[in-house]
């Protein structure tokens, strides 16, 4: 049997441009000779759309939607997810996915195990599925799962969550024992480092214990904070991969599920995939919020370097505007390796500099500062001037400013409020430091883009003399490691103590991350590329008095 996966890029609440998509995949892989084709979870509105739920006009669209995609299953059998009503307890919503054959809906399918952690909230909008009843198509027995119905390895669920169990219920087992042999699985699983791995380990381990073929169809595009890394694919009764799909794109492949072929489980090279996440974050982004250029702050610095070759490689270089500030504390270095990054990218690159408005401020201000020694205030002064024309930019020509701070000094707080933290997307707010400077050395790997002396050079916010990170930081080798425990791994101070790491560098750490919790929540929304990103998936008071 010949099944299609089409893996699409919804735009969220777009209900008739996704509709569109959708028709268009069906027809196609109709010419391709497909019986079936099956499109990830929610496709009809787009993963996730949050508290939009909460107008009923949407979820009625998108029953209109269904319907006239159900129409066009006259050429081919289609699995296509989408909200549903109740029809018992009207207005309850279900996560579902519609089987529609011969130009009707022959039957739906609502999702049972609701995720509530991370950036996930569905308990808060979907009731969940009662019960699970696989379909016969083609003589097959087939169970439709979403999402995450199929993430319930009770292996795998202990290793993940850190020893929890999230779920009792397991839908594949009892499609399987209801005589399933094939498992589809509608899907809007968001990218983060190594959870490929995770997850073709677990679902190989599924089919292997179960003896059934699995046929996952994921999402792929940016919305918002989230990217979805598509990879769909089909493995068979033994746990090998038969077919994949493309990695952060759109994708429409054919599949014969009786084929004995079988592929190697990829190699994931981290460091490519977040290079290509990114890309793909910041073009969505930029481009389903309507912009087509974007403004990005050039300092000389690491951050704003490969925040500006990002911004290039994933618009184009006329699409992206540098814009150097320097002070009396920027060095000729940072200038001329501005202009020459500049160059390289083939970019646009204005300069102002600021020393004459810095100086008005202290003017204005000297009267109420007098006798007060010069300290962090001054320096917050200079990213505020920045911040401002940056904005002022912006709102003028029309491009989406993008903030450069990293991970490491968002935790830190080691930022400047309405200061370098201006702007409408934080492209490396979920990348510490030191990934900062590996993917640096990736993007040079054939050709040098970014200048060796920014790669090389101490990093410096340039805001007084002789100043380094350092100054204020453990060093960024020490840090993210520390970083990576607390916030990641959701470890104790005991325990990242207990783990090698100095207690006095271990509490201060700990101490600045919960202390800048205000800061966090004012900053623009970042990419999410790690387990455990600074936005909606970690939610921590301001105020609070927890001791970790």
């Amino acid at each position: 049997m010949k099944i299609a996966i089409a893996q699409i890029n919804p735009i969220i609440a777009d209900i008739q441009g996704n509709a569109n998509k959708i028709i268009e995949c069906i027809i196609e892989s109709h010419k391709r000779g497909a019986e079936l084709i099956v499109f990830p979870e929610m496709v009809t509105i787009g993963y996730p759309p949050m508290d939009l739920l909460e107008n009923k006009k949407l979820i009625d669209d998108n029953l209109k939607s269904i319907e006239r995609i159900a129409r066009y299953s006259d050429r081919l059998a289609v699995i296509c997810g989408f909200v549903d009503y109740g029809n018992e307890n009207h207005p309850v919503i279900y996560n579902a996915a519609a089987f529609m054959e011969g130009g009707e809906i022959r039957s739906k399918h609502y999702k049972t195990l609701l995720p509530s952690y991370d950036v996930f909230d569905e308990v808060r909008y979907f009731n969940k599925a009662d019960h699970r009843e696989p379909i016969s198509f083609r003589g097959r027995n087939i169970g439709i799962t979403i999402c995450e119905d199929i993430w319930n390895d009770y292996q795998f669920e202990s290793d993940y969550f850190m020893g929890i169990r999230l779920y009792l219920e397991n839908p594949v087992r009892e499609l399987v024992e209801k005589g399933a042999t094939l498992i589809i699985n509608t899907s809007a699983s968001p990218y983060s480092r190594g959870k490929n791995r995770i997850k073709w380990e677990m679902i190989s381990n599924v089919a292997k214990r179960n003896g059934i073929s699995i046929l996952y169809v994921n999402q792929v595009g940016g919305n918002d904070s989230l990217i979805f890394d598509g990879n769909s694919f089909l493995m068979n009764e033994k746990g090998d991969l038969v077919a994949r799909a493309k990695s952060f794109q759109e994708d429409l492949i054919v599949v014969d599920i009786d084929t004995d072929t079988s592929l190697p489980v990829p190699e994931v090279d981290d460091i490519d995939d977040i290079h290509q996440a990114l890309l793909l974050g910041i073009r969505d982004y930029v481009q389903k919020c309507g912009f087509t250029d974007v403004i990005v702050g050039l300092s000389g610095g690491i951050d704003s370097a490969l925040t500006t070759t990002l911004a290039v490689q994933a618009l184009g270089p006329g699409h992206v505007m540098a814009v150097t500030m320097p002070s009396i504390y920027s060095s000729r270095g940072s200038v001329d390796d501005s202009v020459e990054l500049a160059e390289n990218l083939g970019i646009r690159l204005e300069k102002i500099p600021i020393m004459d408005i810095f100086n008005q401020y202290l003017g204005s201000l000297e009267k109420l500062f007098q006798g007060l020694p010069a300290d962090v205030t001054e320096e917050n002064i200079q990213a505020r001037i920045r911040g401002n024309l940056l904005m002022a930019l912006s709102n003028k020509l029309g491009g989406l400013l993008l903030a450069t701070g990293n991970k490491s000094e968002l935790a830190m707080g080691y930022c400047t409020l309405y200061g370098d933290m201006s702007g409408g997307l934080a492209v490396l707010s979920d990348i510490p430091k030191t990934l900062v400077y590996q993917m640096a050395r990736h993007i040079n790997r054939e050709k040098e883009i970014i200048p060796r002396a920014i790669i090389e050079k101490p990093p410096s916010a340039e805001l007084r003399e002789h100043q380094r990170d350092e100054d204020s930081l453990p060093p960024y080798e020490l840090l993210d490691q520390i970083l990576e425990r607390y916030i990641e791994k959701r470890m104790s101070g005991q325990e990242i103590v207990q783990d090698g790491f100095p207690e006095e560098t271990v509490r201060f750490v700990l101490g600045a991350v919960d202390r800048n919790e205000y800061k966090r929540r004012q900053a623009p929304p970042g990419l999410k590329v790690t387990s455990k990103a600074f936005g909606i998936g970690r939610r921590i008071p301001i105020v609070q008095k927890f001791m970790p």
